[in-house]
């Protein structure tokens, strides 16, 4: 998760490299850091995913060239850097005398006096500022990524999680795919001088099913018939995500053929009551041993 901008991070330190590092030693830390710290890789790790947030925040920054100029400048407050040159600038076009515009030197203003004006502008510094210590700032957006398996998307349901250090508990609505991101108001970091506050926006990460395999909201499963019932027909049940459902095979029914069952694929997200459908795809399984009494019938049949 993303922390809120008023906790430094050293993003340098994080990737192990110096100040000075190029855009190259930036890529080559990222990527051995990133397999190292991979959720996937650490299973039993509690603060993999973590530890590989700080990475990719790390790299998102570093790898940037105007966002690292902006860290290296303004440090933990880098993300305001733009309303602190306007605001600056304001402070500056507001101060020129007749005689023209003021310049730094001429008051014998320092940086540190920048820093000042900066740390009241975001809340940290004196009330006396002004106005400008009183401006609202929107906080800081956090993003997740959940691991959730795949029959628990089938069905609308609650989870819990941890977002620094606070529990939350939402409902995830039936038929949310792989990779979708939805935003959670109000649940990002806390804003500046009683700002709103940022969002929480989570990503799901759904694994995969050993039986069937999902495109949108329909479903694909194949499902293996005896060499008998493909020749003669017959009943068999199948085993779906909403339950067992009895179907007819047609005799003369041929490897590789499709059948659609309506309705019996995933939900469909956020509309209650729709699904997608399911195809039923049959592999015919061919004896592997025979009796001494069948393959005599075998050859009678290969006669007629």
């Amino acid at each position: 998760f993303e922390r809120s901008y008023m906790a430094f991070i050293d993003y340098y330190q994080i990737l192990g490299i110096a100040k000075n590092a190029t855009e190259k030693e930036v890529k080559a830390a990222y990527r051995k850091l990133a397999r190292k710290h991979h959720p996937d890789v650490n299973p039993n790790d509690k603060n993999a995913q973590q530890k590989f947030q700080e990475v990719n925040e790390a790299n998102e920054v570093l790898s940037d060239p105007d966002k690292r100029k902006k860290y290296d400048q303004y440090g933990k407050d880098w993300k305001h850097a733009d309303q602190f040159e306007s605001a600056k600038k304001s402070q500056n076009s507001s101060s020129a005398g007749y005689g023209g515009q003021r310049r730094s030197s001429d008051f014998g203003e320092s940086e540190s006096d920048y820093s000042d004006f900066f740390a009241s502008m975001f809340g940290g510094g004196s009330q006396g500022s002004g106005r400008t210590s009183q401006a609202k700032f929107r906080g800081q957006d956090f993003n997740a990524e959940v691991q959730l398996n795949f029959r628990d998307a089938y069905r609308t349901h609650q989870q819990s999680f941890n977002i620094n250090g606070k529990n939350i508990r939402i409902t995830i609505p039936a038929g949310i795919d792989h990779a979708q991101t939805i935003k959670i108001k109000g649940y990002g970091g806390l804003g500046v001088n009683n700002g709103p506050n940022g969002d929480l926006y989570i990503t799901f990460n759904i694994g995969n099913d050993p039986e069937f395999k999902r495109v949108g909201s329909d479903l694909y499963f194949q499902k293996k018939i005896d060499l008998y019932t493909a020749v003669l027909g017959g009943d068999i049940q199948i085993e779906t995500l909403s339950g067992k459902v009895k179907l007819h095979v047609n005799p003369g029914t041929q490897s590789g053929s499709k059948v659609k069952l309506k309705g019996k694929g995933f939900p469909v997200y956020k509309k209650e009551g729709e699904f997608g459908d399911l195809f039923v795809t049959y592999q015919i399984q061919i004896p592997e041993s025979l009796t001494e009494r069948q393959k005599e019938l075998f050859m009678e049949l290969s006669t007629l």
